[in-house]
């Protein structure tokens, strides 16, 4: 029996959301770059900016990410001044997380970065909320919530 043909990866899903995900930080390195951001680190400020003094867990899950990715990218970050990581006082176990002077005064300085990735895709804000949602929805199926 012949195998099937595979797909060319024109025809895959995953490819697509793959090399959106690549055009999409492309689309924001300059703007964060001018801020001295990097991608991921700009994500744990947009987190902060949400609800500082969020424990490294709740960071994580937040951001999807594995403590073990989160820490390192936290230790840089204070090094440059935008976090301070300290002990929970009620459970020594926790690490909270908060943002400096300069990482809140950075807010300021990121708050056109939407904007800006919104006229770069050249969508309306109601599509590319509707993508967004439809993104999220396969995330969630895939991962059988």
């Amino acid at each position: 029996m012949d195998p099937k043909p595979s797909l060319p990866t024109s025809d895959m899903i995953c490819f697509a959301l793959y090399s959106a995900t690549h055009a999409m930080q492309h689309a924001y390195k300059p703007l964060l770059e001018a801020l001295g951001l990097t991608y991921p680190q700009y994500l744990v400020l947009v987190a902060l900016w949400g609800s500082d003094g969020q424990t490294v867990g709740q960071l994580g899950q937040a951001l999807q990410l594995e403590s073990n990715t989160l820490t390192p990218l936290l230790k840089r970050m204070e090094a440059q001044g935008l976090v301070a990581r300290a002990r929970d006082a009620k459970d020594e176990r926790q690490v909270r997380v908060s943002l400096s002077t300069a990482g809140r005064e950075m807010q300021a300085r990121a708050a056109g970065i939407p904007g800006c990735i919104l006229e770069r895709s050249g969508m309306s804000l109601a599509g590319l909320t509707a993508l967004r949602d439809q993104v999220n929805a396969l995330r969630d199926q895939l991962r059988g919530a």
